[in-house]
């Protein structure tokens, strides 16, 4: 049913894909206006993956990706809404897309090392340069006393 609608699982880069299986779906009524249907369509998307618990992620992966999203996390598990749309089949895919998106960003790899560099002698001269400046400009403030 769902693969008719274009909804299979998230793919969240080149090598990690989560299956349908590893995602549950909640629906609830959304807030805000909406007319007629309002009181009838369960359009709000609750969609909940358990980042802890998936096959789906190899374990030094899983370990990155749990580091990072812990502050989302209850029990394991990452949640992400989506009632921005009037209908449940856009707020399902945007929810898919946002999971996406935070699950690339977890998984990314950390930023490369930065290599410690000396100071140019350029850089070096130019500081006690404007340093001295800035000493001159103290030294012309001081009190003189006639004496």
């Amino acid at each position: 049913m769902d693969r008719a609608r274009g909804l299979v699982g998230v793919t969240v880069n080149a090598r990690l894909a989560i299956p349908e299986a590893e995602l549950r779906e909640r629906f609830s009524r959304s807030s805000g206006p909406g007319g007629q249907g309002v009181n009838t369509a369960d359009s709000r998307v609750e969609l909940i993956f358990d980042v802890a618990g998936s096959r789906a992620i190899a374990e030094q992966l899983r370990e990155r990706m749990l580091e990072r999203l812990r502050g989302r996390l209850v029990d394991g598990c990452v949640t992400v809404v989506a009632s921005e749309h009037r209908n449940q089949l856009a707020n399902r895919k945007a929810a898919r897309e946002r999971l996406a998106q935070l699950l690339r960003e977890a998984a990314a790899p950390p930023p490369a090392k930065r290599r410690p560099t000396r100071p140019t002698r350029g850089s070096q001269e130019r500081r006690l340069m404007a340093k001295k400046a800035r000493g001159e400009v103290k030294r012309g403030r001081a009190r003189y006393t006639s004496g």
